[in-house]
């Protein structure tokens, strides 16, 4: 999926069919060079949940090279995801550079997030965990 701008703009656009819970989406995915994409945009949720995504991917290797996912409730931040890496974290090292920012202290509380990557579409991870929440 990962491979083109088409297969990956019909995954993107296609979201909302594929999963009922998805309320709204104005996920947009935009060329920025030859084999490079960027997918900026919110998926919103029942209950005031958003999605907000951020991805920059190379389709010549199929490949993420930057993502931040963040979720939200009205305007409060639940929780994020990036790759941000922090080589000094052994509770981290199982899924580097791969983690989650958790309460209580979000911005400094690190947890491993094993179920993302940067060779295939973490969107419909990210669903999943959400409609669990729902």
């Amino acid at each position: 999926m990962l491979s083109s701008l088409i297969s990956y703009s019909r995954f993107i656009y296609t979201i909302a069919d594929r999963h009922p819970s998805v309320k709204r989406s104005t996920l947009v995915l935009k060329p920025t060079g030859v084999a490079v994409g960027e997918l900026e945009g919110r998926l919103e949720f029942e209950s005031g949940i958003t999605l907000r995504v951020y991805e920059v991917i190379n389709f010549a290797s199929g490949t993420l090279t930057y993502y931040s996912y963040s979720v939200y409730r009205g305007e409060e931040r639940l929780y994020w995801y990036d790759p941000q890496p922090h080589p000094g974290s052994l509770a981290l090292a199982s899924t580097h550079p791969h983690h989650k920012h958790v309460p209580p202290d979000i911005k400094h509380n690190r947890v491993p997030a094993p179920d993302l990557r940067f060779d295939q579409p973490n969107l419909p991870f990210l669903i999943r965990e959400i409609e669990q929440v729902l």
